[in-house]
C-alpha cells in the first residue's frame, strides 16, 4: 500500500438489483468474517495442520469451509475466486473484502492464507493455481469445489455455456415472493430446451472438477488419502420440479456423477475419496437468483428458527469437519454416497409444516408464516449490510488490498 496515497473515505448505502447489491460494505463484512471465525475457534485443533485449495473461496460454503479449516484446525488453505478490487468511487466486490479480511486475520496468527483471483474454469488460472499449490503448500489434503457462476467457457472447445434457472420437460406453475414487496405471486417455471439443459450441465455439471481433479492427480498434488468434496443442494419436495428435476438439478446430478467416478479412483490409487455434500437451503447470491426458493427458504427459516433447528453456512461447515471430514473422521453417507448435511431440514416434522404453510401463503400471511426479516437480513449481510454493532451512518474506506 502507498503511504502517499490519500485514502478518502465514503458513505456507503446497499444498492440492490434484484438479487445483487453493487455496493459491498467492508466494515460490515469484516463483522461477519470475524463472527465465523468465532465459530470455527470453538473447534480448537489448530495443531492438527495440513493443506486445502478452494475453489470458490470468496463466499457462502467456500468461504465457511476455508476459516474452518484454518482457524478449527490450523490448515494452510490457498483460495481461488473471482472478484474484483474497487475500482474509482465503486467498491470491492463483496468475496474482495471477505478475503483481505479472512487473510488479515489469518496471518496476525501465523496461519498460512493466499488467494488467486482468477477464473477458476480457465486453463491459465488451473496452472497458476497448481503451481502455487506446488510451490507453497506441497500436495493437498482436501479439494473444496465450491463454484456457482452463470456461464462458463470450455478450456478445450471454447464453447461458451451459458446455464439457465429452468424446469425440464414442462412448464411448471410456482409460487413466488417478491423480496422488495414481499407479494405473493403466481408464476410459471419455462421449460428448458435440451440445448439449455446442456449447456446448463457444462456450467454447473462434474466437467470442471473432473479437469481440476485429473490435474492435480497427475502432478502428484494429492497427499495419500486426500480428500475432495464438492458442494450440492437437493431441497424439499415442494422445490423439486423448479431444482432438483431442473435444469440445474441435471447438473447437479451430473455433478455427483463425476464425484462417485473421481472417488473410485481416487479409493484405488491414494486410498482417498470424493464425496458430494448436501446443504441445507442458505440465503447465497445463488440461492437469491431462483425465484420459489427464496420463499421456501424464508418459511424453512422461520419453522428451523421455531424448531431451535436453524445453522448458517459456518455452522454447517463445523459440523462438516467434526462429524465427517476432519482428519480421521470416516464421513458417514446416504445410500447414494453422499454427505448429507440437510438432515434436520428435510425432518418429516419440518417439511410437514413446510407444505401446509406453502400451500396457504397469501400475500397478507407473510408476516404471519415466513421469517421475512430472517431472509432480508441474511442477504443483506452477504454485503456487508444490517449487520449488528456496525454504524453506517461513518464513512469507510473502500480501498483494500489482499
Amino acid at each position: 500500500m502507498n503511504p502517499h496515497h490519500h485514502h478518502h473515505k465514503v458513505h456507503l448505502a446497499p444498492r440492490t438489483f434484484g438479487f445483487i447489491s453493487t455496493v459491498a460494505h467492508p466494515v460490515g463484512l469484516e463483522r461477519e468474517v470475524a463472527r465465523q471465525i468465532r465459530v470455527a475457534c470453538t473447534i480448537r485443533r489448530r495443531d492438527v495442520g495440513g493443506t486445502m485449495l478452494v475453489l470458490g473461496s470468496s463466499m457462502g460454503y467456500g468461504l465457511a469451509s476455508r476459516i474452518t479449516a484454518t482457524f478449527g484446525y490450523g490448515m494452510k488453505t490457498l483460495g481461488v475466486a473471482f472478484d474484483r478490487p474497487h475500482r474509482g468511487g465503486r467498491t470491492a466486490t463483496a468475496g474482495w473484502y471477505n478475503t483481505a479480511h479472512f487473510h488479515r486475520l489469518a496471518r496476525m496468527e501465523d496461519l498460512y492464507a493466499d488467494t488467486l483471483i482468477g477464473d477458476a474454469f480457465s486453463r491459465e488460472c488451473l496452472e497458476e493455481t497448481l503451481e502455487r499449490v506446488a510451490r507453497d503448500l506441497g500436495p493437498l489434503d482436501y479439494l473444496i469445489y465450491s463454484l456457482a457462476a452463470p456461464r462458463r467457457t470450455d478450456p478445450v472447445t471454447g464453447e461458451v455455456y451459458q446455464s439457465v434457472l429452468k424446469a425440464v420437460g414442462k412448464p411448471h406453475p410456482v409460487k413466488m415472493i417478491n423480496t422488495d414487496s414481499f407479494e405473493i405471486t403466481e408464476g410459471v417455471f419455462e421449460a428448458a430446451s435440451e440445448d439449455e439443459v446442456r449447456q446448463t450441465v457444462g456450467v454447473m455439471g462434474g466437467a470442471d472438477l473432473r479437469r481440476w481433479s485429473a490435474a492435480l492427480m497427475e502432478r502428484g498434488l494429492l497427499k495419500p488419502g486426500a480428500r475432495i468434496l464438492a458442494f450440492s443442494y437437493i431441497g424439499p419436495d415442494v422445490t423439486h420440479p423448479i431444482y432438483r428435476d431442473g435444469s440445474i438439478g441435471m447438473a447437479k446430478q451430473d455433478l455427483e456423477s463425476a464425484c462417485r467416478d473421481i472417488n473410485s479412483q481416487l479409493e484405488s490409487q491414494l486410498g482417498g475419496l470424493c464425496r458430494t455434500v448436501v446443504a441445507k437451503s442458505i440465503v447465497t447470491q445463488s440461492s437469491a437468483a431462483i425465484p420459489a426458493i427464496a420463499l421456501y427458504i424464508s418459511l424453512v427459516y422461520r419453522i428451523m428458527k421455531e424448531k431451535g433447528l436453524h445453522e448458517t453456512a459456518i455452522e454447517q461447515m463445523r459440523r462438516l469437519f467434526r462429524e465427517h471430514i476432519a482428519p480421521g473422521k470416516t464421513p458417514k453417507l446416504d445410500a447414494e454416497g453422499r454427505v448429507r448435511l440437510d438432515e434436520f431440514e428435510l425432518r418429516e416434522d419440518v417439511q410437514a409444516e413446510v407444505r401446509e404453510r406453502w400451500d396457504a401463503i397469501t400475500t397478507e400471511r407473510v408476516p404471519e408464516l415466513c421469517d421475512i426479516a430472517g431472509y432480508k437480513e441474511d442477504f443483506m449481510r452477504l454485503f456487508g449490510f444490517q449487520v449488528k454493532g456496525v454504524d453506517y451512518t461513518l464513512p469507510v474506506r473502500i480501498d483494500m488490498d489482499l
